[in-house]
């Protein structure tokens, strides 16, 4: 596949647009919680939390995701309580430091979506493209935030059991679940100029069909929203790096992921979520480049 330029549209969020396309916007991972596959337990003191939110606006990022549940691998459900007790103090400390900085909230809960926005929060990053609850889709129009929809196979505790799907299978599968979840986004009222999609990179696909979902990537965009791609560190990426059945530790994966968030811009994601802001940022102005001679 041949590099193309992005789709350009505008983003529609609570109180502010994001132009897209134009250049890829950051979204840096802010996870409160004891069990994140990554970072778990690392950011879940609120102040502590609060602090790397900053250090990652400082770094350059465009927006923060906060969640306060982990979806990794076989992760069990919290209440919704203890999910809004996570976030909201942080949400506070952030708006208090840089009242001006775009917060999304990571949920599938739409308790959690209100008590984020109505905190401060712009956008709502629903990891089951709003299947999981079903009062999200309303919730979300009455809030008139933006949202990314992602698709999602299955649920955390099923993923290391699943049967494995065949590289021809993951495309359609990924593209209608996500048609759907968008059908089910405008149904409610949200308007199509809030909606952003991500085909989800590790969320019940194993292996090497990730590989196939990014060669593949660009063909989403003929569902005629922008999308964001968040591979930042996924096993995926461990596989490939240590070959064979081995998988890599996530501490080593940083290589992979520029390389694979890079890729990811070049194949049409108009925005990219990571870990890391100030290598992730010098990736996309590169990636960006390439796509301004296209």
């Amino acid at each position: 596949m041949a590099f193309s330029a992005r789709p350009r549209t505008v983003w529609k969020i609570r109180s502010r647009e994001f132009a897209l396309g134009e250049r890829t916007l950051v979204m840096g991972i802010l996870n409160v919680t004891p069990d994140s596959f990554s970072d778990g337990g690392a950011h879940r003191d609120a102040e502590a939390a609060a602090r790397h939110a900053l250090a990652l606006l400082d770094e350059g990022a465009d927006l923060i995701d906060i969640g306060g549940e982990s979806t990794r691998p076989g992760s069990q459900p919290i209440t919704a309580e203890q999910e809004i007790d996570r976030v909201l103090p942080v949400i506070g400390m952030i708006r208090r430091e840089r009242p001006d900085c775009v917060l999304s909230i990571d949920t599938y809960r739409s308790e959690t979506a209100r008590a984020g926005v109505q905190a401060g929060a712009e956008i709502v990053n629903d990891v089951s493209g709003f299947t999981w609850d079903p009062k999200m889709s309303a919730a979300c129009a009455e809030l008139g935030c933006g949202v990314v929809l992602m698709h999602t196979r299955g649920r955390p505790a099923e993923w290391k059991t699943q049967a494995r799907l065949a590289p021809n299978e993951i495309l359609p599968l990924v593209k209608e679940g996500l048609a759907q979840s968008l059908e089910r986004a405008l149904s409610a009222g949200i308007d199509r100029e809030r909606i952003v999609l991500d085909p989800g990179f590790g969320f019940g696909k194993a292996g090497d069909t990730n590989y196939t979902l990014l060669a593949h990537l660009d063909e989403l965009l003929a569902l005629g929203q922008p999308l964001l791609a968040g591979v930042s560190r996924k096993s995926f990426l461990g596989l490939a790096i240590a070959g064979g059945e081995k998988v890599a530790p996530v501490s080593t994966r940083g290589n992979a992921t520029l390389a694979a968030t890079t890729a990811a811009i070049l194949a049409g994601a108009h925005m990219v979520r990571v870990h890391e802001a100030r290598p992730a940022v010098e990736a996309v102005r590169i990636a960006d480049a390439i796509l301004a001679n296209v």
